[in-house]
């Protein structure tokens, strides 16, 4: 029999080492290391000795008799996928507590039982009562979704053997699941590993596609061994604020579609529900008189979505003023204050700088940056944006403003929804497509938009404040505005 080896895995990111210590020295966490056996994946009592069998090589020409994916009867979560589930394939699903993951996997289920599909939902974190009363919440209780609250492997996969394949298999949570060919507790770097593997290789096997629920760790990454990540065909991000409505879908990873599709659900009494038009539920609470204010457009995967940035630049008494942001870079944040400073004169050191896309939404593409250096800028010098303007443009270094791709389709989404001009690059000018119907303002420096604004709120205090007549934009650009 083969000696144990001990070795301590952290249970973060899955780094082993020889002997404990406070911090993991890959990923940075403090007292994150466990004891655990790493002498083998599988005990010597059912390692087999035979040698390797031999088995089919096929053609790429080779068809299915199935269809090679199957919707879910959700058009938000079939836009993330690539248009449905592949057969055979594991998606892995992360998610903050309480976010929604469960009830959307309870109405996918659903939808597809009363299509005629055989639908399992396996749960190693509630009771199958439980699992009865939120179908019952949600108005879903008559699917004939098969339910199980089990957590060992072996005995899901001896179980899901037996009469016809499942099309679809939920496992909520893999953190849950133990096997008996690793010799730890239920929820370390080994367990989900191999638990992870050995659903794996049953959905290869069989051809059922299985999704796996994750959980998350503080930063918002999901738990257990990123290898897991490698091992699965998709891995999807369900996003959202507690304060907020709305829910994002984003998909991270995905070998089947694409990896910047986000889909769009509205949390309700009654479940969740699909948001075919986000641009419009976004801007659905706008304020429109309101200073520092500015209209994105925005291109998420193959969807233009229109956010409004709001931001608030406040004197400060600090030494150091402070810059918050929530749902944008804050790396891109910086960059965008240091040139504003740098090239167009805005002073911003004596200032705190807030800024918050509304909805809950994450804003990833640098084609943010001139909507946010206009709502920046109208904040300071107290003046109103265009209320039927959107913005959109990446900002280098030098000030100047570099083109973005997809501006027809960005275009098009705001004549759509009533915006009759648009500020852009002045290089994309000639990419509108010419069918949009707006009126364009292009730009080819930062310098050219911060004079525009600077002048509209001169002329607004002028006409509110008499006292502040002085206030041109060339002294505002010297930093006393």
């Amino acid at each position: 029999m083969a000696k144990s080896t001990l070795s301590f895995v952290c249970q973060n990111c899955g780094a082993a080492y020889n002997r404990w210590q406070g911090k993991c020295e890959s990923c940075g966490e403090w007292n994150t290391l466990a004891e655990e056996d790493t002498s083998g994946s599988v005990p010597v009592s059912i390692r087999s000795k035979r040698k390797g069998r031999t088995f089919a090589l096929e053609s790429l020409s080779g068809k299915s008799p199935d269809a090679p994916r199957l919707s879910s009867g959700m058009s938000e979560l079939d836009r993330v996928t690539g248009g449905g589930f592949v057969r055979g394939s594991v998606l892995l699903v992360g998610g903050d507590p309480g976010i929604g993951k469960s009830t959307l996997l309870t109405q996918a289920t659903s939808l597809l039982a009363r299509a005629g599909h055989r639908v399992v939902y396996i749960s190693g974190e509630e009771a199958v009562a439980q699992v009865r009363l939120r179908a019952e919440r949600l108005g879903l209780s008559d699917a004939p979704v098969q339910l199980a609250a089990e957590t060992s492997v072996e005995d899901i996969v001896s179980t899901l053997s037996e009469g016809a394949v499942p099309r679809l298999i939920v496992i909520d949570s893999i953190q849950t699941m133990w096997t008996d060919t690793v010799e730890s507790a239920p929820g370390t770097v080994t367990q989900v590993r191999a638990s992870a593997q050995a659903l794996i290789r049953f959905a290869k096997k069989t051809g059922a596609a299985i999704i796996l629920v994750g959980h998350v760790t503080k930063d918002g990454q999901i738990a257990g061994p990123r290898v897991v990540e490698h091992m699965v065909d998709a891995v999807m991000s369900f996003e959202g604020e507690g304060s907020q409505q709305f829910r994002i879908l984003r998909a991270v990873k995905n070998r089947f579609g694409p990896t910047d599709e986000i889909g769009v659900f509205e949390m309700t009494g009654l479940g969740l529900r699909e948001v075919t038009n986000p641009s419009e539920l976004f801007l659905s609470e706008r304020d429109l008189g309101t200073p520092g204010t500015a209209v994105f457009a925005g291109i998420e995967g193959t969807r233009p979505v229109l956010v409004e940035l709001q931001a608030l630049v406040a004197p400060t008494s600090l030494g150091t003023p402070r810059r918050a942001v929530v749902g944008w870079d804050p790396s891109r944040l910086s960059m965008v204050l240091a040139v504003l400073e740098a090239h167009c004169g805005v002073k911003l050191s004596g200032h705190d700088v807030y800024l918050n896309v509304a909805g809950g939404l994450r804003i990833h593409e640098p084609a943010a940056d001139l909507a946010a250096a206009a709502a920046l800028v109208s904040s300071l010098v107290n003046a109103q944006l265009p209320t039927d303007a959107v913005y959109f443009g990446e900002i280098s270094l030098s000030g100047v403003v570099r083109p973005v791709a997809q501006t027809p389709a960005r275009l098009k989404e705001a004549a759509k929804l009533g915006f009759q001009r648009a500020v852009l690059p002045e290089s994309a000018r000639g990419e509108t497509g010419g069918d949009a119907g707006l009126s364009l303002n292009a730009v080819n420096s930062l310098t050219t938009l911060v004079a525009e604004i600077a002048a509209r709120g001169s002329r607004r205090g002028e006409s509110n404040a008499p006292a502040e007549k002085n206030a041109t934009p060339a002294r505002f650009r010297r930093g006393e505005g």
